[in-house]
């Protein structure tokens, strides 16, 4: 390294602008997230049905799991018009900020609960495998099994809690390890069960629907809501409908496929749909046509899968063997619900709260941490309190675990057929299928039929299930009311902690000494420099998002502000409002795209000779700017070779870097030795 380069160095202090959502993953990466929460639901939803309806709860599952189809495509369709979407922005996008808080306050409902009752099941997986143990060694001990659970679950949360305290959030290779493991678990007992079902032939469960008095709830004291015929059958799917929670997920882990977008999205939801079917929706069934019912109903509903195992032809040393890995698996994916359902409530509040609608006081970051503790107390809190209320019953847990994720899914499905004719020009990278074209709008009769199910599931489970109502009401209430007060208390203020650091989910500051410190981390063949300044002029961002592959190249996007008061001597003006403002356009543009970038915030008195001193820093091979608003790009060009001049003067190691100046259809490029 040339000693000079490092001395006549303009800026010394560099501010990497990063966040892992910039770091893009694969569509198997991105399917294994999701099935981390939404595969979940595999080890307790049949056991739930069950107790509700009887034997028939088989049908419904595997009937749930197809509409499972249609609710991903409805994602699919919602992702592509918001890259950083989800029920929040797409509802308030649609039909108003009120009906997004109450949406998101149902939502949070299903984040709340999923840590409880993911956990309370992997407890009682592990307390009837521990029940197992004991009775092979001839103990005389009744292992309290629900207790156990209880304890297992505060236990599980207790530790997210501090972990998510710590920043600690999830990773997919963490996930794709356990996705993995579940689906080798999963494909032998697939095995296992059809040689099963060959040796001893089978019988198709009854489709029958005995409603028990508790899952009737107050519709048993209305005369004409009789559970027969097609209104048994919206109870009966209204009481399976828990086995659709966690596609929100779909939402949170868009913003992070990478290039292209859309095309990985469709595969990771097709992935998703087929990986559920199969693992909860046909394992389910295949669970019915083994284990006998009055089996199911006094020994396996809270532990279906574990169940199966044992109940498979074979020597009882291997099913033995079979049932603990089953229980295994079960624990690493019921677990890993319980972060993700932390991790997800967490950045759905921070979502809402860049929204001004939650009070800066649950925005306070951690000393040591910088994390939002605050939140992530309230959510931990609530789940324990959650868990020790149902002392470990996962029907209870089961039974409230529906609202909201049904009512979350009824506001998205909605605000999806409202935009179609509210912004019919709105860019959608994806269209749900069956419409009917009238002039320029897509006229959703797919959508319309996929709310029709919700709607009428949503409503009837409002009658019939009297403590998801209750609690759901209750907790979704408050969270509104909670919204509601913070927005007002935000908009006659400031801020309340002036002296606190903002939190930003997006953007997270590090401070390097010297721009040549970067250098370590950027070793991919090409290097680009992409200097941005205007958040309505990045036609060039957009052309090098499009046209590069990042696999290959590092994009470092660049903003230079001015700081005349360097040249004294003194610290360097502070990050205003403004250049975060442009690095959110920025990096929510690389999100859309798909594309890795290196954000970075430099200070200086010289705009061009700050770009070209990155480029010959940086050892760049293209540099490509956007046309000035002031000056011509001939101008522009003629003045970039002349500042390259004047670092080759001042002993600034360079080589041949190509410059470009790109604007709407025209591009002017010169290649600089």
């Amino acid at each position: 390294m040339n000693p000079n380069q490092r001395k006549s160095s303009k800026f010394k202090q560099v501010f990497v602008l990063s966040t892992a959502m910039l770091s893009f993953i694969s569509f198997w990466r991105a399917a294994s997230i999701v099935l981390c929460d939404f595969g979940s639901s595999a080890y307790y939803a049949g056991g739930i049905a069950m107790k509700s309806f009887g034997a028939a709860f088989p049908w419904f599952i595997l009937a749930v799991m197809l509409f499972a189809g249609a609710m991903l495509a409805v994602y699919v369709e919602s992702c592509g018009m918001f890259v950083r979407g989800g029920v929040y922005v797409v509802v308030r996008r649609a039909i108003g900020k009120v009906m997004a808080k109450m949406a998101v306050s149902a939502l949070m409902f299903d984040f709340v609960v999923t840590g409880p009752i993911s956990a309370t099941s992997a407890g009682l997986y592990l307390g009837y495998l521990a029940s197992n143990l004991f009775h092979i060694s001839g103990a005389d001990f009744n292992f309290p099994i629900k207790i156990f659970a209880m304890f297992f679950g505060v236990a599980v949360i207790s530790y997210f809690w501090r972990k998510n305290i710590k920043g600690v959030g999830e990773s997919s290779d963490t996930n794709v390890k356990i996705v993995s493991f579940v689906a080798v678990i999963a494909a032998v007992l697939f095995a296992w069960s059809l040689y099963t079902l060959w040796i001893r032939g089978f019988k198709l469960p009854p489709f029958e629907i005995h409603f028990t008095e508790e899952a009737l709830g107050w519709a048993k004291y209305i005369d004409w809501m009789r559970p027969i015929g097609l209104l048994g059958i919206f109870m009966a799917f209204g009481h399976s409908i828990l086995a659709l929670s966690g596609l929100e997920t779909m939402a949170q882990v868009y913003r992070e496929i990478e290039d292209p977008k859309i095309k990985n999205l469709k595969k990771t939801a097709l992935i998703v749909f087929a990986a559920s079917f199969m693992f909860t929706g046909v394992l389910t069934f295949i669970s019915s046509l083994i284990i006998p019912y009055e089996q199911i109903a006094t020994r396996y509903a809270d532990n279906l899968l574990s169940g199966l195992a044992m109940e498979l032809h074979g020597p009882y040393a291997a099913r033995f063997m079979l049932q603990i890995l089953v229980v295994v698996s079960g624990g690493l994916i019921l677990i890993g619900a319980v972060n993700t359902s932390m991790v997800g409530a967490n950045g759905m509040l921070n979502r809402v709260a860049e929204d001004g609608i939650l009070h800066d006081w649950f925005r306070q970051i951690h000393k040591k941490y910088g994390t939002t503790h605050r939140m992530i107390n309230v959510i931990a809190v609530a789940q324990i309190s959650i868990v020790l209320i149902s002392r470990g019953d996962i029907y209870l847990l089961g039974e409230a675990y529906a609202f909201g994720v049904l009512w979350s899914l009824v506001f998205d499905t909605l605000s999806l057929i409202v935009l179609r004719f509210k912004d019919p020009g709105y860019e959608r990278g994806w269209l749900f299928p069956l419409n009917i074209k009238i002039k320029n709008i897509y006229v959703p009769l797919g959508l319309s039929l996929v709310f029709l199910v919700l709607l009428v599931t949503a409503v009837i489970n409002l009658v019939t299930k009297n403590v998801a109502t209750v609690s759901g009401v209750i907790f979704s209430g408050v969270f509104f009311m909670i919204f509601q007060i913070s927005e007002k208390l935000n908009s006659k203020k400031t801020r309340l902690y002036e002296d606190e650091p903002e939190i930003d989910e997006k953007l997270n500051l590090s401070r390097e000494n010297d721009i040549l410190e970067l250098l370590p981390k950027l070793k991919k063949e090409r290097r680009i420099l992409v200097p941005v300044r205007n958040p309505n002029n990045l036609v060039h961002l957009k052309h090098v998002l499009a046209a590069v592959d990042d696999e290959t190249a590092d994009i470092i996007v660049m903003s230079a502000k001015i700081s005349k008061i360097m040249e004294f001597g003194r610290e360097e003006s502070p990050i205003g409002e403004g250049d975060k403002d442009l690095f959110k356009d920025i990096i929510l543009l690389a999100e859309k795209y798909g594309k890795t970038i290196i954000p970075l915030l430099l200070f200086s008195n010289d705009p061009f000779y700050s770009i070209m001193q990155a480029a010959a820093s940086l050892k760049v091979d293209e540099v490509i700017l956007g046309v000035s608003g002031t000056m011509g790009a001939e101008a522009q060009l003629e003045r970039l070779a002349m500042t390259w001049g004047l670092l080759k003067s001042q002993g600034f190691e360079t080589r041949p870097v190509k410059v470009k100046i790109i604007w709407q259809g025209r591009k002017l490029s010169y290649e600089l030795n």
